[in-house]
């Protein structure tokens, strides 16, 4: 089973927060077969600790405004990989160092990627994606 549309919905209101931030990297997996608890990880990166909390904020804000409220928030104080729980998606905010080293796409390659309609500075859209119709 897909991720639902609302999880959809709010993950791309989160990465476009992060892209609204200028985001390095911006990527969404459909973890809906592998986890009951949530149907959509979003993992993005930044190249700073003030950065990582300008984005953290940004999301925060914007999937408040899509309708749904962070229910745990871990790592902020360090910023260096800041965890936003929202129920429906889990949002992952990562210094560059870290991202590489957990590569959590690696961890979760199995899981389908979501189209979220942007992308981060160091990614360049895919033909045929809806990002790469829009230039």
């Amino acid at each position: 089973m897909p991720a639902s549309d609302r999880a959809t919905t709010l993950a791309r209101a989160a990465a476009q927060a992060a892209a609204d931030k200028i985001a390095a990297t911006i990527v969404g997996l459909d973890v809906s077969g592998q986890l009951p608890l949530s149907d959509a990880f979003v993992i993005i990166s930044a190249s700073n600790e003030r950065q990582v909390a300008a984005i953290v904020d940004e999301i925060e804000e914007q999937v408040r405004l899509a309708g749904a409220k962070v229910l745990r928030r871990e790592g902020a104080r360090e910023g260096r990989w800041v965890l936003l729980d929202f129920g429906d998606i889990v949002v992952h905010v990562f210094h560059e160092d870290e991202r590489n080293f957990y590569d959590l796409e690696r961890l979760w390659r199995d899981c389908p990627q979501l189209d979220l309609g942007v992308v981060g500075t160091e990614q360049t859209p895919a033909a045929g994606s809806a990002a790469a119709d829009a230039r």
